[in-house]
């Protein structure tokens, strides 16, 4: 990758675009159909089971808690940007929230109720009121809010488990056949459809929204303390990470299989959402710091090809991640093939796979001719807002937007992040 001592960028874009694969499989499962992200209905096969089984295990929350933490670490990285520019970092900030704004309930309401960017872009707010936060407080507040959503699912989960009788298959089927109905209409129908969804869908970003604010705060602390920069080329602080982190994730990434997927019935499933809440940031670190392990030891002082794929989709991360939504919106409901609840969830996983890999094949090939993809020019666009010849000004910035302090002799210093390498965060 980088020398040492280098800024860390290159290594945030990597790690962005291999988030982009884990947020495809979860979405390609929920839009698949009413039953695919469990494995299937009534009778489904055993390897669509173990499939839905594995996925909820290894990957559901965790590549999301690893793209929002990647959120915050940028945030820092505009803001530091913003401070080099000579520019205000504030009416920045408030155009990009609200250009991601728009574009996510564009995506809500057009291709799938599930979108987070709204979500993004509301809590991209509270961010910036709790950026003068130390990287002490910052951490501290947010293992305070993944407890207390943690506690809330369980005992209501607890609750649900004493005082209620199991969901069965047949008392779900005539809801499920409805929707499964209307996704395989015409576009009136998927469109009606997903205006129906938002509401629950917007109920349930506010019920998890502490998770994502925790993960941008995790970002956000370690954008300030420079961990990228003193870390990511550590191979012994990284394995050490890594190893730590593997066996409290995969323990709760265990619990929350089982309470979703069996063999536990349905009634387990928000014990098995507060396993997830407290134990998912710990494997997504595990997965971060695992791939920039292989990133060093392929490496060396050269980039490996994977890495340079990587990254380049990392830097086209919002079009990939819009590219993703309208293809499977055309592959499952009426807007296309109209294959809502006809695909089983290896099918899905297979094409998941296949969807990935063009995408990294043409990310890669437009790298060669743009910066950045068609959406990160749109919204690089509203973020600046600005006339051709407007006149920059010196303004007032955060403190903890500056670069480090001139170090002393015999002492060594981390480079600031460029303002080139700034500006690829999505």
């Amino acid at each position: 990758m980088s020398p040492a001592g280098a800024p860390r960028v290159g290594e945030l874009d990597v790690l962005r675009g291999f988030a982009l694969f884990g947020i495809l499989v979860v979405n390609a499962l929920l839009m698949a159909g009413p039953y695919t992200v469990f494995g299937g209905g009534p009778g489904a096969p055993v390897p669509d089971r173990v499939a839905a089984w594995l996925v909820t295990a290894l990957v559901t929350a965790k590549f999301y808690v690893l793209f929002s933490f990647l959120f915050g670490y940028s945030f820092v990285l505009q803001a530091r940007s913003a401070r080099r520019a000579g520019t205000a970092f504030a009416p920045r900030h408030l155009r990009r929230t609200a250009g991601l704004f728009v574009l996510g309930a564009a995506h809500a309401a057009l291709l799938y109720p599930g979108d987070v960017l709204t979500t993004y872009a509301v809590l991209a707010l509270v961010l910036y009121g709790l950026s003068g936060l130390t990287v002490r407080a910052a951490v501290r507040l947010a293992a305070a809010l993944l407890v207390l959503l943690a506690t809330l699912l369980l005992g209501y989960g607890l609750l649900t488990v004493a005082l209620t009788e199991p969901a069965t298959a047949t008392a779900y089927a005539p809801r499920a056949a409805e929707r499964v109905a209307a996704y395989r209409g015409d576009a009136a129908s998927v469109l009606g459809t997903h205006l129906r969804d938002l509401p629950a869908a917007i109920g349930t970003d506010l019920l998890y929204a502490p998770a994502m604010l925790a993960a941008f705060l995790g970002g956000l602390a370690a954008a300030k303390s420079r961990l990228a920069e003193r870390r990511g080329r550590d191979r012994a602080w990284l394995r050490r990470t890594a190893l730590r982190g593997l066996p409290y994730g995969l323990a709760g990434g265990v619990i929350a299989a089982c309470c979703a997927c069996g063999p536990l019935d349905s009634r387990w499933f928000l014990v098995g959402q507060a396993a997830t809440v407290l134990t998912a940031p710990a494997l997504a670190t595990s997965y971060a710091c695992g791939l920039l392990l292989l990133l060093l030891r392929w490496a060396g002082n050269r980039v490996p090809a994977a890495a340079g794929v990587l990254a380049a989709a990392g830097r086209m991360a919002l079009s990939h991640y819009l590219t993703q939504s309208l293809v499977l919106a055309w592959v499952f409901s009426g807007y296309g093939l109209g294959l809502h609840g006809r695909a089983g969830t290896v099918a899905v996983l297979t094409g998941c796979v296949l969807l990935y890999a063009v995408q990294l094949a043409l990310g890669a090939r437009l790298s060669a001719r743009m910066r950045y993809g068609p959406a990160e020019y749109v919204l690089r666009a509203v973020t600046r807002g600005r006339r051709s010849g407007a006149i920059r000004r010196r303004v007032t910035t955060p403190v903890w937007t500056a670069p480090p302090p001139v170090a002393r002799a015999g002492r060594e210093q981390c480079a600031a992040p460029p303002e080139d390498g700034a500006r690829r965060a999505p």
